[in-house]
This record gives C-alpha cells, sequence and structure tokens, in this order.
C-alpha cells in the first residue's frame, strides 16, 4: 500500500510535468535557432532574423593599453570639444570595452535638459547602416536576395533594372527625392512627406532616372527610403517594429528607436544651428530609412560589438559588405553595402558612416581589424564630429596623425 506521502508526490508529478512542458514550449515559442553550415541564426515568433549579443566576451584590455589610449582621446576630446556650448556624445571603444567616452552640452537647451549617456539624438545617415543590417539580414534568412528586383516586391516601382543590391551600395540611378519632390511643385510641402508618397510621385510624375542603373555610383537617399519600404513589405510590420523586433530589442538597444513626427514631435532631442537657434522641423521628416533612428553611442556600440559574433551573417555576405563596387572613377573612397570606406594604397581599409540631417551630425567608425569603434553624436551643427577619423591612428595602421594637441 502506497504511504500518504507517496501518494501525493504521484499526484503532484502531472502538475510539475505539464509546468515544465509549458516552459519549454513557451521557449521556443519566443525564438528558434535555425541551424546553419556557417552559424545559428536565431529567430523570433513571426519568423524574423533577430540579432544576438556576442555569446562571449571579446578579449580584455590590459590596463596599461587602456591607460594609453584613454590619455589620447581624452587629448583629442578636449581639443576638439573645447568650447563650453558645444553639443556632443563621444565614445570610444575597443574589444566591445569603453575606453573614453564624454557628453557635454544641451539635449534641449531651452528645458535645460543636458546631454548624458542615456540621451537618445538623432544619428542621421548612421541609421543607413542599420537599415542596410536588417535588409542583410533578412537576405541571410532566404527572405531576399541581392539580386532580387525591386519591381517583385513594391507593386508599380517604375524602373525595371533596380536590385536590393544596388539600393544597398547606391548604384540604382535614381534620383534624391528631395530634390524630385521639391521641383515642379511635385509635392504639397505643407503635407508631410512619406515613404510610400515617394513611389506615387516617382510614378505619377514620371521621375527619370538620373543615370542608367548600375552604371556609377551617386549616394542618394531614396535608396534606402526604399529599402525601409521592401523591409515592411518582407516583415508585415512597420519599419520601426521591424527594426526594434529585429536589432534593437535583442541587443538590449534601450535608448533607440526610430521617430515618428507625429508621435515623437516635442518629446525628442531638437537639433541646432551653430548660433544655437533651434531648427524647426519639415515636410522631410517623415521619411525613415535613409535617416531617422535616435540613439546614444552606448547603444550604438552594443550593435557593433555583436556584429562580430561568428553567427551574424554568413561569411560570404560579410565579405560582400565590406568590399568596393564602385570604380568608374579614380579614388580612394568607394561604398560597401550600407558602409563607406577608403581603400588605402598601404595599410588597412577605413570602414565609417557619416551622417548629416537639420542640425544633427554624426560619425560612426569600425575599424574592424583592431575591433574598435569610434562614436560621435551632436544635435548641434558643426563638422567637428567628422574629425573622430582622426584617432584610428591611435589603434592602427592609418593615415590621420595626432601630435599631442590632437591636431592632424
Amino acid at each position: 500500500m502506497l504511504s500518504t506521502k507517496n501518494t501525493k508526490m504521484t499526484r503532484r508529478i502531472p502538475l510539475y510535468i505539464t509546468l515544465l512542458v509549458v516552459l519549454i514550449l513557451s521557449t521556443v515559442a519566443c525564438s528558434k535557432q535555425e541551424k546553419t553550415e556557417e552559424g545559428i541564426i536565431k529567430i523570433n515568433e513571426n519568423g524574423l532574423p533577430i540579432m544576438q549579443p556576442l555569446p562571449e566576451e571579446l578579449p580584455q584590455l590590459s590596463t596599461a593599453f587602456v591607460q594609453d589610449k584613454k590619455y589620447g582621446a581624452s587629448l583629442f576630446f578636449d581639443k576638439i570639444w573645447s568650447e563650453k556650448n558645444d553639443n556632443v556624445s563621444f565614445l570610444v571603444a575597443k574589444n566591445g570595452h569603453i575606453i573614453y567616452e564624454n557628453y557635454m552640452g544641451f539635449a534641449n537647451k531651452s528645458a535645460d535638459e543636458k546631454i548624458t549617456r542615456e540621451t537618445p539624438l538623432h544619428i542621421a545617415s548612421v541609421s543607413k547602416v542599420l537599415t542596410a543590417t536588417a535588409a542583410l539580414m533578412l537576405i541571410d534568412a532566404k527572405k531576399l536576395k541581392l539580386d532580387q528586383k525591386v519591381t517583385t516586391i513594391i507593386e508599380n516601382f517604375p524602373y525595371p533594372d533596380v536590385t536590393i543590391q544596388t539600393l544597398l551600395n547606391h548604384r540604382s540611378g535614381m534620383k534624391n527625392y528631395a530634390y524630385f519632390t521639391f521641383e515642379n511643385n511635385n509635392w504639397d510641402k505643407k503635407k508631410t512627406l512619406t515613404n510610400a508618397d515617394i513611389i506615387k510621385v516617382m510614378v505619377e510624375k514620371e521621375i527619370p532616372l538620373e543615370r542608367k542603373t548600375d552604371t556609377g555610383f551617386s549616394y542618394n537617399n531614396t535608396n534606402y527610403a526604399v529599402l525601409a519600404l521592401i523591409i515592411e513589405k518582407i516583415t508585415g510590420l512597420t519599419y520601426a517594429e521591424a527594426m526594434s523586433e529585429m536589432i534593437f530589442k535583442p541587443l538590449g538597444m534601450d535608448n533607440t528607436f526610430v521617430f515618428d513626427k507625429e508621435k515623437h514631435k516635442g518629446n525628442v532631442a531638437p537639433s541646432y544651428k551653430g548660433n544655437n537657434m533651434e531648427i524647426g522641423l519639415d515636410y522631410l521628416d517623415g521619411i525613415y530609412g535613409d535617416k531617422n533612428i535616435y540613439s546614444t553611442p552606448r547603444d550604438l556600440l552594443k550593435f557593433d560589438t555583436a556584429r562580430y559574433a561568428s553567427f551574424f551573417l554568413n561569411p560570404d555576405l560579410i565579405k560582400k559588405i565590406y568590399q568596393g563596387y564602385s570604380y568608374e572613377s579614380k579614388g580612394l573612397r568607394n561604398y560597401g553595402l550600407g558602409i563607406r570606406m577608403v581603400e588605402f594604397e598601404e595599410g588597412e581599409p577605413f570602414y565609417f558612416h557619416n551622417g548629416w540631417w537639420h542640425g544633427n551630425t554624426s560619425s560612426f567608425i569600425n575599424l574592424r581589424k583592431e575591433k574598435v569603434t569610434i562614436i560621435t553624436l551632436s544635435n548641434k551643427y558643426t563638422k567637428k564630429t567628422y574629425q573622430s577619423k582622426k584617432l584610428a591612428s591611435l589603434f592602427g595602421d592609418y593615415p590621420f596623425k595626432l601630435n599631442n594637441d590632437g591636431d592632424e
């Protein structure tokens, strides 16, 4: 005969097993992993690929190394950002470890709100790096193809030879929407332009290509506005939702979001002219993909560090990101898939992306060989932001030289 104790245990087992099964099923429902030869692609409950933080930390930095580089970075910062009325967020890191960071000035001058490490600022065209990443993740997950024509995704798209790749590397030949919507009264400037409106104007006004597709490079915001529409079509989500699900939330980028003109107007850090005059919004501030992401240096560091994971994208796709596509004209500058580059005759290629929108300027530098990230954001117009490239020489073989005063 079973004891009372054993009888109670027998009654508890089904409940225990049930709870365990529910827990396992919940975990599987939240995310699953698809194994590939190259690594593991993590898929969420909506069937979307999501970025993952590095499973293991990159090598620790020695105290001597950190002190040396911190000294050089601080000298540079104090020299470049010496004015008391500068607005800037600045970070230098290696192997995901922050070496130096500094935050100064106003996020909102009229409200007396200072910039801190948690203050999201408009990252302007650095948004293209994240938009490209989302598109490349969809390609890696076999939901898109690099050579896929846009006409197969967007109904009534007027340019039959434009592909995902020619959007990513700015070789589509399309005109800049900021120009063709402004010209000939093609758009009512009192109405906020949307990404979908860009296609509508292209079709209705019969906007011609600037040049034949894939015959030359022309940096053009239209390419990434269209990429954002493609991300929406493929995911079934808004661009903001897709970026949040695929990149921001999985990486813990808690201070990063896509700007919504109606939702966020008056609730984000405004931008300023050099004389501290606030710059208002205009009819182009509803477009995303090419711009309109707000973030912080620390969040962008999480993003950049995660891209070193062996399972981030397949190796062939990684190579395609960091190769140049436009050699019609002589020069060192080129563009990959969502990243700018300078291919020096000697030394390492220099990978970066700058941005400018209204009074916002940004610089995102990714020294891949050295695993160094340098990020500078400002919401007050200045070209100082772009001098951050000089710090590359602190870490590797790059022809940007610093003397003791931080000058080139």
